[in-house]
Formats: C-alpha cells, structure tokens, sequence
C-alpha cells in the first residue's frame, strides 16, 4: 500500500484521567502530571429518551468521543462517514447473555440482544444524529485502533472526503475478564480529512516487524498495554504537542504495521 497524506481534524477522548481531549492534551503535552482517576460518560443527550435509557457503557463511551471530535472538527455528523473499532465490543452485554443462557430457565431480554450485535454503537450513532452516511464497524483483536485508522484514512484518500473514526474498549466483567484482561474503559476519536486541513498525517502500511512506539510514562504506558482502543496513545500524544519536530509512530497492525508521521506545526 503506497503513502496516504491526510489531515486530522478533530479529537474526541475519554479514559482514565483524560477526560475529553483539552484534559488528555494537556497531561499528554507533559503541561499536567497524569492520574489515573475514574470517569463516567453521560447518555448522549442527542438520542431519543428511549435509545438514551438502552445506552450502555460502550456506547456511550463511542457516542461521547465521536461528539467531541467533530464539535472541535466542526463537521456535520449526520453527513460524515464513520469507521468503528473495537476488539470486543460491549462486554458487560456478552457477560450477561452468557449468564442468561447459563440459567436453568434461559431467557435472553430483547433490549440486551439489541445492544450485543457488534454495530450497536454505529447504529446509535446514526440514530443521534439522523445520519444516512455509510458506517463501518471492525474488530481486530490488540490492532483494533490501527486498522480502524487504516480504513478510515483509505476512505479518505479514495473518496476525498471526511471519515469519523471511533475506538472504544471496556473491561469484561470476571470471570472473562480474567480470560481477556482490558484493563480500563477508554475511547478515542477522530476526524479524518483529506489533505489541506486539519494537523498533516502521513500514513503507510508495512511489512510487520519488531518496531513499535511507547510511553516514556509509566501510567500512561501501562494503559496504551492494558486496552486495545488505547494503542492509540503515542499518536494522541503526538497530536498534543503543539509544535516541534515531525514525530513517527508504528502501531502494529495484524499481518504488518501502521507508520504514521505526524507534523510538528499544530
């Protein structure tokens, strides 16, 4: 795959300690130390009163950074095609259709059925904000985030128009969540663009080797280890720094690697 140049417009976080990105900029610009305290998402207040009260974590963690990142893109939602990743998508749901089924008398609540189908955050998300645009939604295990970036920003190379990418992950309940440990809830997103606007990317998919980019800080680090969504981080970081030198990232992706150059003009 040849050299895509795009923008990054718009950002969208939610996690431990970052709540929302003008938070997560300045902690990851190194202006704030970083605390790992608890957060907790709201109902998006554009869903129906119905769809809001269905709303789960994930969703809402999904819903929240894709609000924020094109409120600071300053694009329209309902026109904007969107790609959403996720290695396990809405964990509490799976540990509570697996207790269902457990039961003697198994039954399975429509609502949570409703809400266990992989694009469940997508659709919300077209219900919020009336959208008719196209949506993707993939897993890729720890490559989530990457290959989520990396069909986004296809699109926008192919089709010269702006992609909403939105990652989210959140912990599994035990006793899976001793099986596939995650270790926080986090979500990030952003506006992708083609080139012109937003802060200059440059992005290649390559061979997979040993390389890949990590925190200096320990905290932080051990959250880019613990949550897929949040493999994230070193590009987040990159996108906090408000100038400098041009900083590279490669994230594991599958069967290779993401490598991204991020310019240090913000």
């Amino acid at each position: 795959m040849g050299l895509m140049k795009l923008g990054i417009a718009g950002v969208g976080v939610l996690g431990p300690g970052l709540d929302g990105w003008p938070r997560a900029c300045a902690v990851l610009a190194g202006g704030e130390p970083y605390h790992k305290t608890p957060f907790q998402p709201v109902p998006p207040q554009l869903l129906p009163a119905n769809e809001r009260r269905r709303a789960n974590l994930s969703t809402r963690l999904a819903l929240g950074v894709a609000a924020e990142a094109c409120r600071h893109a300053g694009c329209d939602p309902q026109i904007t095609a969107a790609v959403f990743a996720s290695a396990t998508g809405d964990t509490e749901i799976a540990h509570q259709l697996l207790e269902s089924l457990a039961d003697p008398a198994p039954t399975v609540s429509p609502t949570r059925f409703h809400n266990s189908v992989h694009n469940a955050a997508a659709g919300y998300f077209s219900i919020a904000t009336s959208s008719h645009a196209a949506s993707t939604s993939i897993a890729a295990g720890d490559a989530s985030f990457a290959s989520g970036l990396l069909l986004a920003a296809s699109q926008v190379t192919c089709e010269e128009r702006p992609v909403l990418l939105v990652s989210y992950d959140l912990p599994f309940p035990a006793p899976l969540g001793d099986t596939r440990p995650i270790a926080a809830p986090f979500a990030c997103a952003l506006v992708l663009v083609p080139p012109g606007s937003g802060r200059p990317l440059k992005l290649v998919f390559c061979p997979l080797d040993a390389r890949r980019t990590t925190l200096e800080d320990p905290q932080l680090e051990a959250l880019r280890l613990g949550v897929p969504a949040a493999r994230s981080l070193p590009l987040l970081r990159a996108l906090a720094q408000p100038d400098g030198v041009p900083t590279r990232i490669s994230l594991p992706a599958g069967s290779g690697r993401v490598e991204l150059e991020v310019d240090g003009a913000g």
